[in-house]
């Protein structure tokens, strides 16, 4: 799918319809304001291939886990965002002949998402069975200020006839899960009505209780005119929906403006729903598409000032970047610590829409750098207060004495993942949500979060690792044993490096947080002492112990620790030998043939090193990249990211070029052919650290933002922002100069190619690049 889609600085465009991109394009086209999301499905109905999807920040429902065994732990649920109402519907009739872009011929069909303004346009020409020939013009969008409204602009040109145009706008619940067990339909009826004015469906989920009310309303005109229409009112379960048949003349526009409020009582009481609803679309009706789309566009503006990448000389480079922070955005808005970053956002139903360990690992830099210092706080503090849930799942798998697992996957702290080797196997998430700890005081110098929060949960994470090794009396080290790194091309192996490291590092950090409490926070400190029940002098010794006589497989002569125990015994081939028709693998061979094989689907040992840069020499950088760089296929959408920071790192710019394209462009040319399944939403934060972290070689150390920037030979120009404790750092770099200027009231402290500078507002650094 490389080059389907133009390149444009701010636009997605697709241009000529291709049914066998059709899912593709309904991914990346989709649009979100955080609180709801939507693919970019046809407003008319369509029988062709498609994935309807409409989704719900917050509503989530827990399916049956399916499996052909059970063992002692398992989870007994998949959680997953569920389609939702199917809020954009308008078929269409012309002359009593429904239009269905699948049975009808296409002209100038053209799909367009505009990023700067968060809106989606398509236009085409149709021709019916009859020879009636339409041109249709469709926009949508949601609302960034009106959080529950959906608004859509839709006309027809009656290009060769006179008769008579149906339109039936309409709201649905009857809808599908793919990936739902059994076929089973998630929703059920409690309420509907055929209001004149504002017809609404109400729904709750058949668990949990989740209720959700849709109303719309609309405006019809003809040649600009606003009409009266008379309408029949149609109705079956979980559906409502007015038709209206107008009469117009060869040449004449029908446009209707239709309105959705989507309320859930995630946010609002239910005994609230119509108040609520029935207020916001007589605003909107009063005010119209077109004002709400300005004041849209208008607070779309305010966020780009704040959070764009400008990129000069490359135009896939700057595309693909604003894709990502785009989509970051209109996914995530951070405003609400019960909300969480799933994997597809709202873009699909894969991974369900859960929590993973990507929001700490990859999320959090992003947010960090570009929001509300408040935002990440949020991030850490949802994990914070699924602490209990994680002490739960971690005594299910036989743990005790306050150890907490958190869940590889979740919606409200408990695991709820279906695959054995990844939910009781891929332990390293621990280290993750501990690290994200660190990464958030050590960026905003926040250690009020220390005592508030974060020391609890450093304390019940070293506890699980405690317990998770074992001594090996044939090494006289410790080991850890049938564990799945983030290479989840090898699966049930023991002593991979990357956890290993990890483990020991969060008892390193554990006790540093100990004693920064202990010193500055008494009383807190007692607190916690108490609350956890925690053994000071034993539980730091066990982990002392621990560190000093921890096991990693190692290779002297290659200069590199190892993958896990055991991986050199695998045969060494190159992923570039691999035939062009066997990538992916993972479409292309067995289970059994990948776990047998070389091949990574992301370095673990590249991603402790990203993690932990500052204890490894550049040597041992270049040493690690250069070995397993050329056996990782980046089957992972977290993987070329870190690739990307590490290459340029130790001057592979070219690499570093090449992986960038692969994160930045991932959705957009389907690296990985999978795209029809949704976008790879966590992973376009790595996407950002790989400009800004890579290219643009930020990194913080000791209270002071680091920069050594290094920028591909093509590009003319990097400007970004960066949010540093108060400051706004914006970087400007070319081949000549790097020119970092301070545009907020604090003060910050830069470190320039090692020149450190006390910027306050309105100074610049300047230096030659070069530096000499």
């Amino acid at each position: 799918m490389k080059n389907y889609f133009e390149l444009h600085e701010w636009k997605v465009i697709e241009r000529g319809y291709n049914a066998d991109f059709n899912r593709a394009a309904e991914s990346v086209c989709s649009i979100g304001n955080g609180r709801m999301g939507q693919r970019a499905n046809f407003e008319e109905h369509f029988s062709g291939d498609s994935l309807q999807g409409s989704y719900i920040a917050g509503v989530y429902f827990p399916d049956k886990t399916r499996v052909g065994w059970w063992k002692n732990g398992y989870p007994e649920y998949y959680a997953k965002v569920i389609n939702s109402v199917n809020w954009i519907g308008i078929r269409v009739a012309i002359n009593g002949v429904e239009l269905d872009l699948n049975t009808c011929k296409i002209y100038d069909f053209v799909r367009e998402l505009d990023m700067e303004k968060s809106l989606l346009t398509r236009e085409f020409t149709a021709k019916l069975a009859g020879g009636e020939k339409i041109k249709v013009v469709a926009r949508r969008f949601y609302s960034i200020k009106r959080l529950d409204m959906g608004l859509i602009d839709y006309s027809i040109e009656a290009l060769n006839f006179s008769g008579e145009i149906s339109l039936t706008p309409y709201l649905d619940f009857d809808v599908v899960n793919e990936d739902s067990n059994y076929e089973e339909k998630f929703w059920e009826e409690t309420s509907k009505d055929q209001d004149v004015d504002f017809p609404f469906v109400e729904a709750r989920t058949k668990k949990l209780d989740f209720r959700v009310r849709a109303t719309m309303g609309y405006r019809i005109f003809k040649d600009g005119q606003e009409l009266k229409a008379t309408f029949l009112p149609s109705g079956r379960k979980k559906y409502v929906a007015h038709q209206l048949n107008i009469p117009v003349s060869e040449g004449q526009v029908l446009r209707i403006e239709k309105f959705a409020s989507v309320v859930s009582n995630f946010y609002y009481p239910v005994d609230d729903f119509e108040g609520i609803s029935r207020k916001q679309l007589k605003e909107a009706r009063d005010l119209g598409f077109q004002k709400i789309l300005d004041e849209h566009t208008t607070l779309w503006r305010e966020k780009w000032d704040r959070h764009d990448i400008v990129i000069e000389g490359d135009l896939a480079a700057q595309q693909g970047i604003r894709f990502n922070i785009f989509h970051l955005y209109q996914t995530y808005t951070g405003d609400d610590p019960r909300l969480n970053i799933g994997p597809k956002g709202f873009t699909g139903e894969k991974y369900g829409g859960s929590t993973y360990w990507d929001t700490e690992a990859y999320c959090l830099p992003f947010y960090l750098s570009s929001a509300e210092q408040q935002v990440a706080r949020n991030l850490l503090e949802y994990r914070y207060n699924h602490l209990e849930k994680a002490i739960e799942n971690a005594k299910k798998l036989g743990f005790s004495k306050g150890a907490a697992l958190y869940p590889m996957v979740t919606m409200n702290g408990e695991e709820c993942h279906n695959e054995w080797e990844i939910t009781f196997e891929e332990i390293h998430r621990n280290a993750a949500i501990a690290y994200a700890i660190f990464d958030y005081i050590r960026y905003t110098g926040d250690y009020s979060y220390l005592h508030e929060y974060g020391l609890e949960v450093l304390i019940a994470i070293s506890r699980f690792w405690a317990q998770r090794v074992n001594f090996s009396e044939a090494k006289k080290q410790y080991v850890m044993l049938g564990v799945t790194g983030p290479n989840e091309y090898e699966n049930n192996v023991n002593n991979n490096w990357y956890t290993n490291y990890a483990a020991i590092w969060c008892f390193r950090y554990t006790i540093e947080a100990l004693e920064y409490v202990k010193s500055r926070k008494k009383d807190d400190y007692d607190r916690i002492l108490e609350k956890t029940a925690f053994d000071e002098e034993a539980e730091i010794a066990r982990w002392d112990e621990i560190s000093k006589n921890m096991y990693y497989p190692r290779n002297e002569e290659l200069n590199i620790y190892l993958q896990q125990e055991g991986f050199l015994d695998k045969e060494i081939i190159p992923a570039a030998e691999l035939p062009a028709d066997q990538r992916p693998i993972n479409q292309n061979w067995s289970w059994d043939r990948i776990l047998r094989s070389c091949y990574i689907k992301q370095a673990d040992v590249l991603q402790g090193i990203y993690f932990f840069e500052h204890e490894f020499s550049e040597e041992q950088i270049r040493d690690h990249f250069n070995y397993y760089e050329p056996l990782t296929v980046h089957e992972s959408s977290l993987s070329p990211c870190v690739h990307v920071i590490l290459a340029a790192a130790i001057g592979e710019l070219e690499k570093a070029y090449e992986l960038y394209l692969r994160t930045s462009r991932l959705d957009l040319d389907d690296y990985n052919k999978e795209v029809a399944e949704g976008l790879h939403i966590t992973s376009m934060a790595g996407t950002w650290m790989s400009v800004v972290k890579g290219f643009g070689g930020m990194r913080i150390k000791n209270d002071a933002i680091h920069l050594d920037p290094l920028i591909p030979e093509h590009w003319k120009e990097c400007n970004f922002n960066v949010f540093f404790r108060g400051a706004n750092i914006k970087v400007s770099i070319n081949h000549s100069t790097v020119e970092v200027c301070n545009n907020a009231e604090e003060e910050a402290k830069v470190v320039l190619f090692d020149r450190e500078y006390l910027l306050k507002k309105g100074e610049k650094a300047e230096l030659s690049y070069p530096v000499k």
